[in-house]
């Protein structure tokens, strides 16, 4: 019965990562490159397991190691092969482990070894086949451009307080960051768990604050350990709950927190949806345009390929079906290029934030829209047709989710805020062009 009760309790956290992906299924540019990794390998799947397999039989014979060390094999490969600051994440923890004798310096030696040896095995043979260019470590030269050369700067910094008071407040549930965290730490029953947890992880964000460039997602993996140490306190306070009025309200603030986080967190859901009108023009000039030719060519410029286009999205060149159209997308940055006339000769359509930019004769056949803000609406406003009316009656219509949010937006106007709504403002980010002469002449400015 306690089986069937874990899960039951942990089946939502899947659920809810698809219903997330069903919802916005694209990435921006923050995310691309290890998307186009992952498709470039599912691609060439055969390679890529060849190189495992190979690793795999040379490493066999190694030690196995457990416990500790088996998370230090692990945090390693993740290392080198996807995300370098892990390797400051791996530091403060396996200095941690020392420092309270849970593991000895030969198995950290050893497993640090393993773990590299496993990693650099596979990320230099992988990259360097798609680089065409051996040997490369992408991850490593990523840290000396970024860190050692101060290069991330270039992208904006923040002061070294950053992580403390805006990055971490917005990752956690504020009642967990504010009242439960500091509570785990202040009952003396909870503080020995919670400092194990949090003086390695928060020592990592001490740490990672000294780089001028910041951004939430570079502490996105100590999140689930802080929530943890939140989820100490607040079963704590849970059990306790009819013992005293104070236990009695931070239970309730505790439940009250709780929906709060998730309506907030499916509604940002809802707004990264409409974050991506590249992947969106790529979706429709594709139901546009297939058939239309046999051969079609297709240029995205920037904003285009930042805001959801990979290579998932492109149409795979018809093997045996002669009849489909092939694809030819082109991602060309080069200002120089960009100027040439001669260069837009080449291309049927173009996806453009701004038109005026493409150089000759071109239609724009549709306007993309994306997220623009948010505004609140007043109750003059005419409330929307919804699923049921007023008095509970249900209409029978196409079930989709657009028509989904129109019914909340009615039930929450008429029967919670009396008329007033919270909406997203939209505007054209990216325009599909054709080439063409009969509806717009588009030449450069």
């Amino acid at each position: 019965m306690r089986r069937l009760t874990d899960v039951l309790i942990a089946l939502p956290i899947p659920l809810l990562v698809i219903l997330y992906l069903t919802l916005a299924p694209y990435t921006k540019v923050e995310e691309s490159f290890n998307i186009q990794a992952t498709h470039d390998i599912l691609t060439y799947a055969t390679l890529a397991l060849r190189n495992l397999l190979s690793v795999s039989s040379a490493t066999a014979k190694s030690p196995k190691p457990a416990g500790y060390e088996q998370a230090l094999v692990f945090m390693t490969v993740v290392g080198v092969i996807f995300r370098s600051e892990i390797a400051l994440l791996l530091g403060t923890h396996t200095l941690w482990l020392l420092l309270r004798r849970r593991i000895s310096i030969q198995n950290t030696i050893i497993s640090g070894s393993i773990g590299l040896v496993i990693g650099l095995g596979l990320t230099v043979s992988i990259d360097s086949f798609f680089w065409l260019h051996f040997p490369i470590w992408p991850e490593l030269t990523s840290f000396l451009y970024n860190v050692m050369e101060g290069q991330s700067s270039n992208w904006g910094t923040s002061p070294f307080y950053y992580y403390v008071t805006s990055a971490l407040p917005r990752l956690l549930n504020p009642l967990h960051y504010q009242v439960f965290i500091p509570l785990a730490v202040f009952l003396p029953a909870l503080r020995s768990p919670a400092l194990e947890i949090l003086i390695p992880n928060l020592t990592y964000v001490f740490i990672y604050s000294f780089q001028p460039h910041k951004e939430w997602r570079f502490i996105i993996y100590i999140i689930p350990p802080l929530t943890a140490v939140a989820a100490l306190a607040s079963s704590w306070v849970w059990t306790r709950r009819t013992k005293s009025f104070a236990y009695r309200i931070l239970s309730l603030a505790l439940l009250a927190g709780a929906a709060a986080s998730f309506l907030a967190s499916f509604g940002m859901v809802l707004v990264s949806r409409l974050n991506y009108p590249g992947a969106q023009a790529l979706n429709y000039l594709h139901g546009l345009a297939e058939g239309e030719k046999s051969v079609i060519k297709v240029h995205m410029d920037t904003l285009t390929c930042m805001t959801g286009v990979t290579h998932f999205l492109e149409q795979r060149v018809p093997v045996n079906n002669t009849r489909r159209t092939i694809w030819i997308y082109d991602k060309t940055e080069n200002q120089t290029e960009l100027l040439n006339p001669l260069f837009w000769d080449g291309f049927d359509y173009v996806l453009a934030e701004r038109p005026e930019k493409v150089i000759g004769s071109w239609d724009i056949v549709r306007n993309i829209e994306g997220f623009a803000g948010l505004s609140l609406v007043s109750d003059d406003r005419p409330l929307p047709w919804s699923y049921y009316d007023l008095w509970g009656s249900f209409r029978v219509v196409e079930l989709d989710l657009h028509n989904l949010s129109l019914m909340m937006e009615r039930f929450v106007r008429v029967y919670v805020t009396r008329g007033w709504w919270v909406e997203a403002k939209m505007e054209t980010k990216i325009r599909i062009l054709k080439r063409g002469k009969e509806v717009h002449r588009l030449s450069a400015s």
